[in-house]
């Protein structure tokens, strides 16, 4: 029995609530279970060194945590000087899974930043950061289509994320915090609507695992990432 009373193949309440912020050109608040993130696009016209003037845009993430979004108060990075590993690791996971559902040809020669800003964890911040991400990234591009500065759409597919993991020797489907804490095998999953991989993460965190129950995750991935995608969708129609 999963501490939720979840089924094994059973994701968390999720929901999408688009347009919840004043400025950005594209903003959503997700909520997976007790996990609720904040997530805005923000359009610039410019692009980073490094690709200028190759026609080329681009999309980038930046990633944090609030002080209270976890059990105990967590001190600001900003008062530390610098950014965390992890959460720089995570922000360079989000940037390029959003950018490979992205024509950046298409995009032209700009540069769309989005922010996700987690409000509340309970396990799986990356991944609903990403679908999030996603949502908040597809409404700035739609209000450049309909100013007409683009003329192709640049997106290639919706891009969603969920976490698969073997939790008391049973393979489950989207992580809280108390599985997480616990599981055996962890992985994060991230794929487009397309069914074409993005990115596995998969570590043993006290238990190896088969090839078999790799594909066993990789099953309960698929179901939720569809179930995440028709989510997208269905916020953004």
């Amino acid at each position: 029995m999963r501490p939720s009373g979840r089924e094994l193949n059973e994701m968390r309440a999720v929901s999408i609530e688009t347009d919840v912020t004043k400025h950005a050109e594209g903003s959503c608040m997700i909520r997976m279970g007790d996990t609720h993130v904040l997530c805005t696009a923000s359009l610039e016209a410019r692009v980073p060194p490094f690709i200028k003037g190759s026609g080329l845009g681009w999309v980038t993430a930046e990633y944090g945590m609030l002080p209270r979004s976890t059990s105990t108060r967590m001190r600001r990075e900003a008062q530390a000087g610098k950014q965390g590993g992890r959460t720089v690791e995570i922000q360079r996971l989000i940037g390029r899974s959003l950018r490979a559902g992205v024509d950046r040809v298409a995009l032209g020669e700009r540069q769309i930043t989005v922010d996700c800003d987690v409000i509340q964890a309970d396990g799986g911040t990356r991944c609903a950061s990403i679908t999030g991400g996603w949502v908040a990234l597809r409404l700035a591009v739609n209000k450049l289509m309909k100013a007409g500065d683009i003329v192709t759409d640049p997106l290639i597919s919706p891009v969603a994320a969920v976490s698969c993991g073997i939790y008391a020797g049973q393979p489950v489907l989207d992580l809280d915090y108390p599985e997480d804490s616990e599981a055996g095998v962890d992985g994060n999953f991230i794929l487009r609507g397309d069914g074409q991989l993005i990115e596995v993460q998969m570590s043993a965190e006290g238990a190896t695992f088969s090839r078999d129950q790799m594909g066993q995750l990789m099953d309960l991935a698929d179901k939720g990432v569809g179930e995440l995608i028709a989510l997208q969708q269905a916020a953004v129609a």
